[in-house]
């Protein structure tokens, strides 16, 4: 664009072959525009950048980085026009006439083939995986004017402006990671595969340790074909030797005393890493060296991410210790204790249960307190509150926690009110929880009609604590899903800032833009693991750690409350 005039946004959008940009000056006023190549995209890219670091506006970020990136082109900021339309659309805080709610063309989630993101950008047919999703350049600029006016019109602009910085930086970093991917060693996999699992099998069948527990778990229950994979089945062998379970899951199992439980529980644990993390999954996720998940940013409706491939919302403990550095690099593992209760402490002002947790375990400081007597009772009673379990052991702590913490339990207990009576929530930023469901509102009606029958009353009754549940913890797991945009968007800067090494020590397989810095690797929920330069580990540790506290800042500004890290530099991602 004209380096007289440098653009504060630069809008793409594509006719063709070609990308046309639209630049734009801080008030919105289109100032320039231009049509590129695709085969100089990427270079374009780089020198705008270069020279104005504009905020760049696309309509889908994975369909426009994953080329630049591959191109050894990276951008500091970008405005996810799909992302923060399902925000705005959404919100409370978004006026009910704004524009930005009709606009239903940018509705659409696309999903996006693993293979098909990196060559997406230079493959500019709109009948690729963007199609649904507007990509021309003048649709992107309607739609970011809505956006635009949703926010500065929204009872809380402020907010609203930064949950979509937050979340169109996760967007990059999601890119980003699957680039860089997580350093794996295939070996050592195989081998906990081999230590735990038994020898692979070439036709197919279950490895020896398996079929062993198998076998222990059908002797136990007296039925040597037994179907331990069917869960209809197997609730109905449990039933006949009296372990009278209603379903199969470990925490129910754990709670029974039959010689089944304990080889059926070990069934289960190893047949679950077979299926989600056996060889098969080796083969087809992990290759040169790494791992490289699909994360989706936004894809749960609290603000957390969801996985499209690859699971990469789970790091199983058993094959951390695949997860090795590079040589010459090292691993920075670093997750926040407590975060969920520590966001309910600062989003209702509850100073004392920000005192609780200020410098300490927060569940010792509950103890220490008084309101309950040992830390398993706190961590019960909180994680009750804030999820919404009303009987045994948490029905009877809660109230506890109800007086020694009024604030924050009235926080969750009247977002649990709101969604009973099918109102709606939001998270700290504004993000907003969906309506019911055309079936519960009926299910409600229904219910205080004068020929309601007792069932359609206990239907309605259970619905509504369902979604009562629902909403009690939508606005506490959706702040904390703020707090980690937040955190992993100031690490991103930080990181960004040190010093690249020299090529002789770059570790290749991450890829043209971070072989030679350190760079985020993974990401899960309340914890990052950074990789990076041995010589740069422990101020890639220090970043982590000053990032958080800057989150906690932005958030609540100077509440008193910390994200205390546990923070390990380490050749693997093993935990102790």
């Amino acid at each position: 664009m004209g380096a007289a005039d440098p653009p504060a946004w630069i809008v793409l959008g594509r006719s063709g072959d070609d990308v046309v940009a639209a630049g734009l000056d801080a008030t919105g006023r289109e100032t320039d525009r231009r049509r590129i190549a695709a085969s100089g995209f990427a270079e374009w890219i780089a020198g705008e950048e270069s020279s104005s670091s504009p905020r760049w506006v696309w309509n889908d970020t994975p369909q426009w980085y994953g080329g630049l990136l591959d191109h050894g082109v990276r951008v500091a900021r970008c405005h996810d026009l799909r992302l923060s339309h399902a925000i705005l659309r959404g919100s409370a805080l978004v006026q009910p006439d704004a524009a930005v709610r009709g606009s239903v063309g940018w509705d659409a989630v696309p999903y996006v083939e693993p293979d098909a993101l990196a060559p997406v950008l230079f493959d500019l047919e709109d009948s690729g995986p963007s199609a649904g999703t507007p990509s021309d350049v003048d649709s992107a600029l309607a739609e970011f004017a809505r956006q635009r006016l949703a926010i500065a019109d929204s009872s809380d602009p402020g907010r609203l402006r930064l949950l979509i910085a937050a979340e169109s930086a996760g967007a990059l970093i999601a890119v980003e990671m699957r680039a860089a991917g997580l350093p794996w060693d295939a070996a050592e996999h195989d081998r906990i595969l081999t230590e735990m699992l038994g020898g692979r099998r070439s036709g197919g069948g279950q490895p020896e340790l398996l079929a062993a527990a198998a076998a222990r778990v059908r002797a136990a229950l007296g039925d040597p074909a037994a179907s331990l994979d069917s869960q209809p089945k197997l609730l109905r062998a449990l039933h006949r030797v009296g372990v009278l379970v209603e379903s199969t899951s470990r925490w129910e199992l754990a709670e029974q005393r039959h010689p089944v439980i304990e080889p059926l529980l070990e069934y289960k644990k190893l047949s679950r890493l077979l299926s989600a993390n056996g060889w098969s999954w080796l083969d087809e996720w992990v290759q040169d060296g790494r791992f490289r998940p699909v994360f989706v940013p936004g894809g749960v409706v609290t603000g957390r991410w969801a996985s499209s491939g690859g699971g990469a919302l789970q790091l199983p403990r058993q094959l951390r210790e695949a997860v090795r550095a590079d040589p010459g690099w090292r691993l920075v593992v670093a997750d926040v204790a407590q975060l969920e209760p520590r966001v309910l402490a600062a989003m209702s002002g509850d100073h004392a249960l920000a005192g609780a947790a200020r410098g300490r375990d927060l569940y010792a400081g509950i103890v220490d307190s008084g309101a309950v007597a040992t830390r398993q009772e706190a961590k019960i009673a909180l994680l009750g509150a804030m999820y919404g379990a009303t009987t045994g052991e948490s029905g009877r702590l809660v109230p506890r926690l109800r007086r020694a913490y009024p604030r924050a339990m009235g926080l969750v207990d009247d977002a649990a009110r709101i969604g009973e009576d099918g109102g709606l929530v939001s998270t700290w930023l504004g993000r907003t929880s969906p309506p019911p469901s055309a079936e519960w509102s009926v299910a409600q009606s229904r219910a205080t009609e004068a020929e309601a029958s007792g069932a359609d009353e206990t239907r309605a009754r259970r619905w509504a604590r369902d979604r009562g549940r629902f909403t009690r913890n939508f606005v506490v797991q959706g702040t904390a899903a703020e707090w980690a945009l937040a955190w992993m968007a100031d690490l991103r800067a930080r990181l960004s800032a040190v010093e690249p090494v020299p090529a002789a020590r770059a570790a290749h397989r991450s890829g043209p833009v971070f072989e030679r810095r350190a760079h985020l690797a993974f990401f899960l929920h309340d914890e990052v693991i950074v990789h990076a330069p041995a010589e740069h580990a422990e101020s890639a540790a220090q970043a982590v750690t000053d990032a958080a506290a800057t989150a906690g800042r932005i958030l609540f500004g100077d509440f008193p409350i910390d994200f205390p890290l546990d923070v390990r530099v380490a050749g693997t991602a093993l935990k102790d």
